[in-house]
């Protein structure tokens, strides 16, 4: 990780760090089918894997290593054929006018991260791609020792938000979910400016922090 962060592009310009799974490419509506198709199902939505996962008509979850496989195993299978979240290319398109765009992805398998930038370049987002693993505050720091100015965060783990909120406390924080149905679920944070699914209404909020008073 430390090796693609110094190897970004130095800029001046203010840094906006984003998320992919769930945020850009819909993760939870594909990551429910891969489920299916192998006998297993949420056993409700709220915003965790590891304890909500059982064979379909069970109660008892999965322990954390056969999540860690199923999951492993979804993005080695769709990491380079997830739907793009509507609106995420143009938002960010027109957001990276006065942003420095930089993707942190907890993306498992580094052979899997070719695919996730062909994909993003796909739908028009070749923007660096960092790949990372665990809470994403080192990370977000390491991104922001070289740059100026405001720093947004977007992410959907409420882990990665209070990571980022404890390493930079000055950092803007955005909870994106683009799923309704985790999102609805999703414990309200107090870090967190933006909880939102709509990628308008994202980059209206990001480009008001740059606007004058």
């Amino acid at each position: 990780m430390v090796e693609q962060i110094a190897a970004l592009p130095r800029t001046d310009r203010p840094l906006l760090v984003c998320d992919v799974d769930e945020v850009v490419f819909h993760m939870a509506s594909h990551f429910e089918t891969y489920l299916a198709e192998r006998g297993f199902a949420f056993l409700s939505h709220s915003y965790h894997l590891t304890g909500n996962i059982a064979a379909i008509g069970e109660t008892a979850p999965l322990g954390r290593d056969e999540v860690r496989r199923l999951i492993h195993g979804f993005f080695d299978a769709e990491s380079g054929r997830q739907t793009v979240v509507q609106g995420a290319s143009a938002a960010l398109a027109r957001l990276s006018r006065d942003w420095q765009v930089v993707f942190l992805t907890n993306l498992p398998g580094a052979h899997n991260k070719p695919a996730r930038e062909r994909l993003l370049a796909d739908h028009g987002m070749p923007y660096p791609v960092v790949t990372n693993s665990g809470p994403k505050g080192g990370a977000v720091s390491a991104l922001a020792a070289g740059a100026r100015g405001p720093l947004v965060f977007i992410d959907d783990s409420p882990l990665n938000l209070r990571s980022v909120a404890a390493a930079l406390p000055a950092a803007t924080l955005v909870q994106f979910i683009a799923d309704a149905r985790f999102r609805a679920m999703a414990e309200p944070l107090a870090e967190v400016a933006l909880v939102t699914g709509d990628w308008d209404q994202t980059a209206a909020f990001i480009e008001a922090i740059l606007l004058p008073g």
